[in-house]
């Protein structure tokens, strides 16, 4: 490297360095497929909630379909009524369990020590349960907006009581009387 381009060094920029602005308050949590368009129902929230709705929809029928197949497998294979019975309540019991759960946790936060882990694969057989409650929930708001909603709005409320109640300089308050 010769002197000449050592001596040079990036333009510095002439205006000064921009104030940090101070804290804005919380900021909405993100939901998938949506981002933070559900909070003021901006950016195609509800084409997106439409197309999610009819997604979720069109993919139940689908895995109903390919159950349905299955199922005539087994009777082809003639494995015999038990069976076949069996893995049909299976998936019913499974599917119920699984519309159950997605629901729920759409107006509500599981514990940190539930049992959500556990029932995973339940959640993954039952996977049509899931989609159905996906695309229900769907037509009213985004899954999950209602709960992520109340937590947003009280953590803004939260903050300006915060921010309120900070007022003046505290080095320029008067000392407290001893008594």
């Amino acid at each position: 490297m010769s002197d000449d381009q050592r001596d040079q060094t990036p333009a510095e920029s002439a205006e000064p360095a921009a104030q940090a602005p101070g804290p804005t308050g919380p900021e909405p949590e993100p939901i998938p497929f949506f981002g933070t368009t559900w909070v003021n129902h901006d950016g195609g929230y509800a084409l997106r909630r439409v197309g999610l709705a009819l997604g979720s929809l069109v993919t139940a029928v689908a895995a109903a379909v390919l159950l349905r197949l299955s199922y005539e497998g087994l009777e082809i294979g003639n494995v015999g009524p038990f069976l076949s019975i069996s893995v049909v309540v299976l998936f019913a019991i499974a599917s119920s369990i699984a519309f159950a759960k997605t629901w729920d946790s759409f107006s509500r936060r599981p514990a940190p020590s539930s049992d959500e882990a556990a029932l995973k694969g339940l959640k993954a057989i039952g996977f049509i349960g899931s989609l159905i409650a996906y695309f229900l929930r769907c037509l009213g708001e985004a899954p999950g907006e209602k709960l992520r909603r109340a937590e947003y709005e009280r953590a803004k409320a939260d903050f300006a009581r915060r921010r309120s109640s900070r007022t003046g300089n505290p080095a320029a308050r008067r000392p407290k009387r001893k008594k």
